[in-house]
């Protein structure tokens, strides 16, 4: 390294620093660093590059390295209140204790706050990475945030971002839905349906619908189902979910809500007599129902492994290949199907 900065006419910390990508260094610099340290045949050390991130982490005044946990929510509450975010929030607190990290929690929507005041706040705190844990309406973060992801290894958790296209774990919704089929067809449901917001369904880029689709293609035509997604409208129009019920006469029905329950005990149907009830977010609050257990916090687990990886390798900015991780379901038995 010494040898590259007698080369580059710059100190040893500026190459240091170039190597590692850090923003107080001009990209031009960088790049001119970098061409440089591969003619040169620089090879950095794994090892020692592991050790140096976790000494750089401790460095500001023995404190433990910290990472910002982001609430991307329109409810600033939603760390607490929502019915799914808390799980993916447990998880990320709970791997980030075991591998030596705090976490300092951060408002999106918090109207005092924008891209350059984060980034000054969090390297005030010496914040080695950020998680987004909480977007539910959409898969876009706000512009003015992104000297954040530019500064900062960043993960999003939950959902795939579209703009910026950043790293992300999730569960694996194409594979949730196949499998609930699955079940259905094994306990010997012959008419799977599915009710499921049409908004959910786009967040996540259609894969509840891909794995819905790809399930019932074994099945006859007749038996293959139109979902159901006007879930909000119904909330108001109960008619609109009746019109569907009775036009497709699932005998299954796969759904996210709750509510899908009322709504057939006010048509007269019950679960399972009359029709299977499967939730797609299985949750102990509503234990009796069968249903595909997400396992929301170790998604946030993995999220938390995935950005520490990203502060190892000194990885900031929006990735050229955004790297995925996927998270798979496990089957609830319950009281809403037949056995």
């Amino acid at each position: 390294m010494q040898d590259i900065a007698r080369a580059a006419g710059v100190s040893k910390n500026t190459v240091s620093l170039a190597l590692r990508h850090d923003p107080q260094i001009p990209p031009a610099t960088r790049e001119r660093i970098a061409a440089l340290a591969r003619e040169m045949g620089y090879v950095k050390n794994p090892t020692v590059a592991h050790l140096m991130a976790q000494l750089r982490a401790g460095a500001a005044g023995g404190h433990r390295a910290s990472l910002a946990l982001v609430n991307a929510h329109e409810d600033r509450d939603a760390f607490r209140t929502h019915p799914t975010i808390p799980a993916y929030v447990e998880g990320c607190r709970r791997r980030a204790a075991r591998e030596g990290y705090s976490l300092d929690p951060f408002w999106l929507h918090d109207p005092a706050l924008n891209g350059e005041k984060l980034v000054k706040i969090l390297r005030a705190r010496s914040t080695q990475g950020v998680l987004f844990v909480g977007l539910m309406d959409t898969n876009r973060l706000p512009e003015r945030f992104r000297p954040v992801w530019e500064a900062f290894p960043c993960v999003v958790t939950g959902v795939r971002t579209r703009d910026p296209a950043l790293s992300f774990a999730c569960t694996d919704h194409h594979m949730l839905v196949l499998r609930a089929v699955e079940a259905a067809l094994r306990l010997g449901y012959r008419r799977p349906g599915l009710v499921l917001d049409g908004v959910i369904d786009r967040l996540v880029e259609h894969r509840f619908t891909s794995g819905f689709l790809i399930a019932q293609s074994p099945l006859p035509p007749a038996r293959r189902l139109r979902p159901f997604y006007a879930v909000a409208e119904a909330r108001k129009r109960p008619a609109l979910f009746k019109k569907w019920f009775e036009t497709e006469k699932p005998d299954v029905i796969l759904t996210l809500y709750h509510a899908v329950r009322r709504w057939l005990e006010e048509l007269g149907a019950r679960a399972p007599g009359d029709v299977g009830l499967i939730q797609l977010e299985w949750r102990p609050d509503h234990a009796d129902w069968a249903g595909m257990d997400q396992h929301n916090d170790v998604v946030g687990e993995a999220a938390v492994e995935m950005v520490i990886g990203m502060i190892h390798r000194a990885e900031s900015g929006v990735p050229l290949f955004p790297r995925a991780t996927l998270l798979g379901s496990t089957w609830v038995e319950g009281a809403t199907v037949i056995h």
